[in-house]
């Protein structure tokens, strides 16, 4: 008998294996995933720690994500948005002045933290050095720290403070995301060229996370998919 000739490629490029019915597609996974991002901020999120030292660092438990970004970006907006919560985190009333980090427990699963905002251009200099002291420190060295999300204003231009954050976080060799905030301000021909722009930093810094986020606080564009991305990281 004839050996048979090995199986080749179908015309269409299918590989001639039949799709498994009890496989997700990818509709349903993406369904999937925001409702895994869904679920978990729905639980109660409470602040528990604030620390202004190394040594005042609340023992690494579980995953956490953080939230960096110039000051006056939004982070308050963004953590309060995402958590479903309209005065869990309170941006300080002088730009610049907040010099602590701010930890909070999302259901016992995971734990947001805010960090201070950077580049304002009043701020004293011992806040400007605890970005490249304490906040450093703090990321070279947290063990649970899954990422940082880095905000970037989508009205305004990429400043030298933000390219410096983007260097330390590179240094600090933590995986980070930029977030757009604030799109809801933004003409779309405006914010598809801000993507566009923001999108290749990102392929130019080693740590930085390829898919970028738009967001909105204000119209709740993003934050659905923002929710999915960091519910990923949970495992």
């Amino acid at each position: 008998m004839a050996d048979h000739a090995p199986d080749q490629d179908r015309p269409d490029g299918s590989d001639g294996v039949a799709p498994n019915p009890e496989e997700p597609g990818r509709e349903e996974l993406e369904a999937l995933a925001l409702e895994r991002g869904r679920l978990l901020f729905a639980a109660p999120c409470k602040f528990f720690f604030a620390a202004q030292r190394l040594d005042q660092l609340p023992p690494p438990a579980g995953a956490e994500v953080a939230f960096a970004g110039r000051s006056n970006v939004g982070k308050s907006s963004l953590i309060n948005a995402l958590v479903g919560h309209h005065a869990l985190a309170r941006a300080s009333h002088t730009p610049g002045r907040t010099r602590q980090l701010n930890f909070f427990d999302l259901g016992g699963r995971l734990t947001l933290v805010d960090m201070p905002g950077y580049g304002y251009a009043q701020a004293a200099k011992s806040v400007k050095e605890d970005w490249q002291g304490l906040m450093f420190e703090y990321l070279r060295g947290r063990p649970t720290l899954q990422r940082v999300l880095l905000l970037l204003d989508s009205r305004i231009e990429i400043k030298a403070s933000d390219t410096a954050a983007m260097d330390l976080l590179d240094r600090a060799a933590v995986t980070y995301q930029f977030v757009l905030t604030k799109a809801d301000d933004v003409k779309p021909r405006v914010l598809a060229a801000k993507l566009e722009e923001v999108t290749a930093i990102a392929r130019k810094h080693p740590a930085a996370y390829p898919d970028v986020a738009i967001t909105s606080s204000n119209s709740g564009t993003g934050i659905e998919a923002l929710r999915a991305s960091v519910a990923a990281l949970t495992g």
